[in-house]
C-alpha cells in the first residue's frame, strides 16, 4: 500500500504560467478531464490503513482516467494559515478573513505545489470541473482573488496531492483499502476537519469506528 511513482508525478496538473507555488518545471494538463469512474468520489480510508500518509483520511478524487488518478486530502490541516502562503507569494495587504483560513496537506506528492478546491461561482485561468458544485484551480489568480477578498465563497487550499498510476487505485479499491461515496460540497467545504472521516462514512450509513482494522488491510 502507498503511493508508487505515478504518471501524475511527471504530468500532474500545474498552471501553465503562474503556479500557486513556483517551481522550475511545467507539466502537461491536456489529460485533465472529469467524466470518468471515481471523479467526484470521496475516498474514505478504512481503519487499519497501513500507509500513514492516508490513515483516517478523506480524499476527493478530482481526476480519474486511464493514466491514473489525482486526489486532494480534505481533512489534514497543516500548521499553516493562508497568511503564511500569502507571505511566501509576496502578497501584501491580504484580506484578514482569507488570511486566517487553514491550509491542508493535500497529499504526499508534489508538496511544492498548491491546489484550490472551490465552488463554481468563479472561474480562473487554470480551472478543472470536478462536479456541478466543485472546481479545482491550479493557477495563481485564485490566490490573488482570495487575498483581495473577491475569491470563491467556499474554498479549500491544499499543498500537495495524492497520485495513483494507471490501475493502482482500482487495485486498492478491490483490496478494501477504501470506501467511496459521492462528494458533497457541504462535506468538502463546511464539515469540521476532525469530523470529516466519520461524516463521510455516515453518508453510506456506516459507523466507521465500529469496523475492525483487519478489514481494511491491503
Amino acid at each position: 500500500m502507498g503511493i508508487r511513482r505515478s504518471a501524475y508525478d511527471e504530468r500532474s496538473p500545474v498552471t501553465r504560467e503562474r503556479p500557486l507555488v513556483p517551481e522550475s518545471t511545467s507539466a502537461d494538463t491536456s489529460c485533465m478531464s472529469s467524466d470518468t469512474a471515481l471523479t467526484n468520489q470521496l475516498l474514505i480510508a478504512m481503519p487499519g490503513m497501513p500507509d500513514p500518509n492516508f490513515s483516517t483520511t478523506v480524499t476527493l478524487i478530482c481526476e480519474h482516467n486511464d493514466d491514473g488518478a489525482l486526489g486532494i486530502i480534505i481533512n489534514r490541516p497543516l500548521n499553516l494559515k493562508l497568511s503564511g502562503l500569502f507571505e511566501q507569494l509576496s502578497v501584501d495587504d491580504a484580506d484578514p478573513l482569507a488570511a486566517s483560513n487553514p491550509v491542508m496537506s493535500g497529499g504526499p506528492v508534489g508538496t511544492e505545489r498548491g491546489f484550490v478546491l472551490h465552488d463554481r461561482q468563479h472561474s480562473f485561468e487554470n480551472t478543472v470541473t470536478v462536479s456541478d458544485d466543485i472546481q479545482l484551480t491550479l493557477s495563481r489568480d485564485v490566490i490573488d482573488a482570495m487575498a483581495l477578498g473577491t475569491g470563491p465563497d467556499r474554498s479549500l487550499v491544499a499543498i500537495g496531492y495524492a497520485g495513483w498510476e494507471s490501475g493502482q487505485l482500482e487495485e486498492e479499491m478491490l483490496s478494501n483499502s477504501w470506501l467511496n461515496v459521492t462528494a458533497t460540497p457541504e462535506l468538502v467545504f463546511d464539515t469540521p476537519f476532525e469530523k470529516r472521516w466519520d461524516s463521510a462514512a455516515r453518508l453510506l450509513g456506516i459507523d466507521i469506528a465500529s469496523i475492525s482494522p483487519e478489514v481494511g488491510h491491503a
